[in-house]
């Protein structure tokens, strides 16, 4: 059986045949730096990762694109509530969601375009939606009109037009032709960053900038163009709207992560439920919490709770386990096996992780057989399937990255996550907001971390629990 993947825009599972014969173009909607990534992120990050390990298992030559919107509304608003310049926040955080991604084994996307390096290639584009007869300039401003494009605004979403509401993303609701009209470009602001264009000095709109960089990198039609459940509306019926409107084809497949939630509950700074990767990092390894992501099917709704934690690190010590004990028995090296026909067949099929995650524990149940009957050639042969199959998801744990003698290496990681938080706390003190301060301490303390405030400055230490 052949790749098949869940097509959001047809609402079916379909094979995968990509534009161009073994090769794949693949866009992800990534990070909007304005504070560090919580977990929902790291899922997405994972998820993602697990589609591009195994298109490249199974022969096909990737460009992963990923983007990050290192300009926008809630950035703007944090760097004015912190009083530090915008990109300060916007790079800080950016560095932040890099090394989240590097600690839990992401491989790095092929290119890695930013918005404020894309502009002329907005321009260009809202020149073609005008001309074209799709946009129009009001004030400053750009908008996209939708009821130019009303014979298909709403299918990826399944919504008709006259149930939708205003796009609410601008104050300036009476420059709009039309209040479902969304905001290609805004007008500057004083204080604000700006640059020109033909419409006057602004700034790209969240949806702009992914349709024209998705494009730049992936051509005008690509294959796949990826991203969490809550970004099908509007953002991503809004870049098909754009881009098809202006004459492009682009993506063919649309793919989406279901969400997180901590409890049953939705993550909210105003609930105290965010859950980061420093929480993590005092419950368990990157492996291990790389395993938890990954474990259920990309499209499900995902519950965090520390049981559902605890149990996706016992379930991958046992896989560790028998690896370990195989290798010290038979070594480690050899030919790397083929994949059992069961494993391939779950990732082919809508990437099933958790039915090829079965086959895995299997194997593991074989080999541990194995390993107490002294069979060393059975053991030497269930060890090269589990690595084959563990190795394909990134988990492989005789490797490298994962291998125990790794563990002590993730100071530096932790490090540049915890500065973000300290760096948050200091900015509260400074205007004399202890209550905050005190909060992110707290917060701290919680995930394992204990502060120290010392004549220097702020030190901490990781606590394991």
């Amino acid at each position: 059986m052949s790749l098949r993947l869940y097509d959001t825009s047809t609402r079916t599972v379909r094979a995968f045949e990509p534009l161009e014969e073994g090769r794949v173009g693949m866009y992800v909607c990534g990070a909007t730096p304005q504070a560090a990534p919580h977990i929902g992120h790291l899922r997405s990050g994972v998820v993602y990762d697990v589609l591009l390990r195994w298109l490249r298992r199974s022969g096909y030559e990737v460009t992963f694109a990923r983007n990050v919107t290192d300009i926008d509304d809630k950035i703007i608003a944090v760097a004015e509530e912190r009083g530090v310049p915008w990109f300060a926040v916007a790079e800080a955080n950016y560095r932040v969601f890099t090394r989240g991604y590097d600690v839990l084994g992401c491989l790095p996307p092929t290119v890695e375009p930013r918005a404020t390096g894309h502009v002329p290639e907005m321009v260009a584009l809202m020149r073609r939606l005008i001309d074209r007869g799709h946009a129009y300039a009001s004030g400053g401003d750009v908008y996209f009109d939708v009821r130019s494009w009303a014979e298909h605004y709403g299918a990826l979403s399944n919504q008709r037009l006259e149930n939708m509401r205003s796009a609410g993303d601008t104050p300036n609701e009476d420059l709009k032709r039309d209040p479902l009209d969304f905001a290609l470009w805004k007008g500057a602001k004083p204080g604000e960053p700006f640059w020109e264009t033909p419409w006057g000095e602004g700034r790209p709109g969240w949806h702009l900038e992914c349709s024209a960089m998705s494009t730049k990198y992936l051509g005008s039609t690509f294959d796949i163009h990826g991203g969490g459940v809550d970004l099908i509306f509007p953002h991503h019926e809004n870049e098909i709207a754009q881009s098809r409107a202006a004459g492009d084809g682009f993506a063919r497949y649309w793919l989406h992560n279901g969400l997180l939630t901590v409890d049953g509950e939705k993550m909210a700074k105003s609930v105290g439920n965010v859950v980061a990767l420093p929480d993590l990092l005092g419950k368990a390894r990157p492996a291990e919490i790389r395993y938890y992501l990954a474990s259920a099917h990309y499209r499900s709704l995902m519950d965090y709770t520390d049981a559902a934690l605890a149990e996706a690190v016992s379930a991958y010590q046992r896989v560790e386990g028998f690896a370990v004990r195989a290798a010290e028995l038979v070594g480690a090296a050899g030919e790397a096996a083929a994949l059992p026909e069961a494993f391939t067949a779950a990732l082919d099929d809508d990437l099933g992780v958790p039915q090829a995650l079965a086959v895995v524990h299997e194997a593991v149940r074989e080999g541990n057989s194995a390993l107490a009957s002294g069979d060393r050639d059975a053991v030497r042969e269930r060890l090269a399937a589990v690595r084959a199959m563990i190795g394909a998801l990134g988990l492989d744990p005789l490797s490298e990255q994962w291998s125990r003698a790794g563990e002590d290496d993730l100071r530096p990681v932790v490090d540049a996550l915890v500065a973000v938080a300290l760096e948050q706390r200091q900015a509260a003190r400074s205007r004399k907001d202890y209550a905050a301060a005190d909060a992110i301490r707290d917060g701290l303390t919680e995930a394992g971390i204990v502060v120290e405030d010392t004549p220097n400055g702020p030190r901490w230490e990781l606590k394991r629990s």
